[in-house]
């Protein structure tokens, strides 16, 4: 069993992001990054499927970044993948999604001239950031393989993929066949962390790189902007017994009374 995930570094959640001078990009100067939270699930489902597959597999993990992005693509390794891809994005900035599915398409279709078709190509339902929808469906739609995006259950069994999403009126069930692709919810699982034995072992893969110039998409970014922070002020119910009137009255308001 064969399976590609493809992540993106992104700022850390819960980051201060500042805006660079030409309010073009983000000021990445005293920013943490880490890899998109949904697509940190989608490497744990591809492992957890790997794992429980009879005949084994690999788990490829896929980014296409500046060279940073090591870090996120040796994490992965360190908690399961087993072969690591970089794409690079040169000069610092970003690819439109346009762009960007041109580049994973053209980086896949290398990876499986070179070692046979994937059963899964997992993405991230969306990234932490841009948070667009997009990359996942225009790869697929190029590879002209079916999709199923807001994946909260993934199985695998005899060349068929079976997604279940929820929706407002409960869950939809998808059986779909394979080669496919699937994009993942955070919430699908818990990451497992990394053990020490699997950091040092990450740092020994080596990390494949697959250059490409992409056509450029029909986005063009104008301006970045950061909205005013909305400052709360703490209030206090009081001290002591002389605080229960004032969380009852809470409660009330919640509901929870």
């Amino acid at each position: 069993m064969r399976i590609l995930v493809c992540v993106k570094r992104v700022p850390a959640p819960g980051a201060r992001i500042g805006i660079s001078e030409d309010e073009l990009d983000v000021d990445s100067t005293h920013l943490g990054f880490t890899t998109s939270p949904h697509e940190e699930c989608a490497v744990e489902a591809a492992v957890c499927l790997v794992e429980g597959a009879e005949e084994g597999g690999d788990v490829v993990v896929l980014t296409a970044g500046p060279a940073a992005a090591e870090e996120q693509l040796r994490y992965a390794a360190s908690v399961g993948a087993t072969e690591l891809v970089l794409v690079p994005i040169h000069g610092g900035g970003s690819w439109d999604p346009q762009a960007t599915a041109r580049a994973l398409t053209d980086s896949v279709t290398a990876l499986e001239t070179r070692d046979g078709p994937f059963d899964l190509i997992l993405f991230g339902n969306e990234s932490a950031d841009a948070g667009g929808y997009q990359v996942g469906v225009r790869v697929a739609h190029a590879m002209g393989r079916p999709m199923v995006n807001g994946a909260k259950s993934i199985e695998y069994s005899d060349s068929v993929v079976t997604v279940r999403r929820a929706t407002d009126g409960g869950v939809e069930i998808y059986e779909v066949p394979t080669p496919a692709v699937v994009g993942v919810r955070e919430g699908i699982n818990l990451p497992r962390y990394p053990t020490m034995r699997g950091r040092l072992a990450s740092k020994k893969i080596t990390i494949t790189t697959i250059d490409t110039s992409p056509e450029a998409g029909g986005l063009q970014r104008r301006r970045l902007h950061r909205p005013a922070e909305a400052a709360s002020e703490p209030i206090m119910l009081g001290s002591g017994p002389d605080a229960a009137a004032g969380v009852v009255d809470v409660l009330e308001e919640l509901g929870l009374t």
